[in-house]
């Protein structure tokens, strides 16, 4: 009998090649809360919490007391070969605090990395539901975004062009720091990319109601294709972003305004968005995310898996879900290629716009890394 030998929780700072700027914040690091749930056979699982004070409100403290005094304790001692018990506790698992989504999604993606790996399979495969899924139909690598962070026109030009010849063809610009000049900051990259890149925007909460308006109305009089402009009002004005989409005809994408299932409810029945986008450190799980993808295609809303400023294992994992669940969209997964250097050894790989995906077994993690 196999079972759950120990939950720990270790904190790690990853340096970025370059600053990542929105209009919430400027980070040069990606600080973080690594999950490993070792089993009696000496497997472990991987997961991460990211901490992202402006957004989820999580710290690397918060995370690490939620794992190591309430979650870790209902896994403890539990069979992995008893998948309804275990089921059973990780659901106790995330009912037994509040929110501290991340922590809970950490916890929840190791878990189902050391499963993956007990069944000698992809956590993909997993996540899919069959095990041929580790051979057949499940893709081996999938297309990312990458990101522009917030800056001067003629710097985020610069930039894009520099993107689209490392391999990306579609830019996510980091726009809401001034709304006086987010249009002409989207015509520069526009120029200098041409008509052949995708542009999407994230305003990431930084426009007033009118602002939003005005701006995304101004970008489609100006005719520069952008694919949808993501979060243009603070998350809780979710009244507001139906308010915004049925002023403008360029599709809206909600993120900080939808965590979890009944956040994704009031999107529908508001009509508040085009799009959502889907990410676990707001979800708290695997399982949520892959039912709120479909809960999303159900009802003809637009799809994306993001994450926040995260390493190779949460992105690994988010990866996972886009390769068993597809999106409408294509995902905004270039978080961990902002990093100098992976944490651990295995994982995902970047090449270009692919994320290659580790062919196993769980996310293909085997340890730290030393060097």
């Amino acid at each position: 009998m196999t079972r759950i030998a120990s939950v720990s929780a270790t904190s790690t700072s990853v340096a970025l090649h370059t600053p990542f700027v929105t209009a919430l914040r400027r980070t040069q690091t990606t600080d973080t809360v690594v999950v490993t749930i070792t089993d009696t056979d000496g497997r472990t699982g991987w997961g991460e919490a990211p901490q992202v004070w402006q957004v989820t409100g999580e710290s690397l403290a918060g995370a690490t007391a939620c794992i190591e005094t309430m979650l870790a304790p209902v896994l403890v001692g539990h069979d992995l070969g008893d998948r309804e018990a275990l089921a059973v506790a990780a659901g106790l698992a995330q009912r037994s605090v509040a929110r501290n989504f991340g922590a809970k999604a950490a916890v929840d993606a190791a878990l189902h990395d050391l499963l993956a790996q007990a069944e000698g399979i992809t956590l993909a495969a997993l996540l899919s539901g069959s095990a041929a899924g580790a051979a057949v139909g499940l893709p081996s690598g999938l297309t990312t975004d990458v990101t522009l962070s917030a800056g001067a026109a003629e710097q985020l030009a610069e930039t894009a062009r520099t993107r689209v010849a490392e391999g990306f063809t579609t830019v996510k610009m980091k726009v809401g720091t001034d709304a006086a000049t987010d249009v002409a900051r989207v015509a520069a990259v526009r120029a200098a990319v041409g008509d052949r890149v995708g542009i999407r925007l994230d305003a990431n909460q930084g426009w007033s109601r009118d602002e939003a308006v005005a701006v995304i109305r101004a970008l489609d009089e100006a005719d520069l294709a952008v694919a949808f402009v993501e979060q243009p009002l603070v998350a809780e004005d979710v009244e507001g972003l139906a308010w915004v989409r049925s002023r403008v005809r360029l599709p809206i994408m909600a993120d900080e305004s939808c965590y979890g299932p009944f956040d994704l409810e009031r999107i529908i029945r508001l009509q508040a968005a085009d799009l959502v986008n889907v990410k676990l450190a707001k979800c708290g799980s695997l399982t949520v995310g892959r039912a709120m993808l479909r809960r999303a295609r159900e009802v003809g809303l637009g799809t994306i898996v993001g994450s926040m400023m995260e390493s190779h294992i949460g992105l690994g994992a988010a990866a996972s879900l886009v390769a068993a669940e597809p999106t409408s969209e294509v995902s905004d997964l270039d978080a961990a290629w902002w990093s100098t250097r992976s944490p651990v050894v295995g994982g995902i790989a970047y090449s270009g716009n692919e994320i290659r995906l580790p062919a196993g077994p769980g996310l293909g993690i085997s340890g730290w890394r030393r060097d």
